[in-house]
């Protein structure tokens, strides 16, 4: 057997490669962005490093956020942050670090959940302050802080997982 055979989806060597051979888990995924087993069924995944526009990814994201797919939304914005512009990149990153906030969140993750939330939320009215603009692209930061705020709490005071898609924030009003 060569390191390329696999069983039941697994590469012998254990470890998975993308074309060019760097590391990348292949294992299935499920809608919270959670491995699963070699062979199981998951939810299609997200591309990555596709440079989008800014209003692409803001539909994009809000499209899988609506979904109750908050870890595929934190992909979007991370493309965008490591594509953009670098004066913007603490404004994707923000928004990619409320995304996966909510994903902990769903997981039941109590206290990785609400720190994202929180640091989403300071570095989103962090660029809104340093930039003097609250609304990029439409997107309403102050709103999505308050939201991330609120959530976080909500999160640290019940031990039940919340649910992603009836969690989900808009990005724009």
């Amino acid at each position: 057997m060569t390191d390329a055979d696999t069983t039941a989806g697994r590469p012998a060597d254990g470890r998975d490669r993308d074309a060019d051979g760097r590391a990348r888990n292949a294992r299935p995924r499920d809608g919270l962005g959670r491995p699963l087993p070699y062979g199981a069924a998951g939810v299609e995944r997200q591309p990555e490093g596709v440079v989008r526009t800014a209003a692409e990814t803001v539909a994009e994201a809000q499209a899988l956020l609506d979904a109750g797919r908050p870890f595929h939304a934190h992909e979007v914005f991370e493309d965008a942050w490591k594509s953009g512009p670098e004066d913007e990149r603490t404004l994707w990153r923000g928004l990619a670090q409320l995304a996966v906030g909510l994903t902990h969140a769903a997981r039941g993750n109590v206290t990785g959940g609400a720190r994202l939330l929180r640091r989403g939320a300071d570095a989103v009215e962090e660029w809104a302050v340093v930039r003097g603009e609250d609304r990029p692209y439409g997107i309403d930061l102050a709103g999505l802080a308050g939201w991330a705020r609120e959530l976080a709490g909500r999160v640290e005071s019940g031990p039940e997982p919340v649910d992603a898609a009836a969690e989900a924030p808009r990005l724009t009003s």
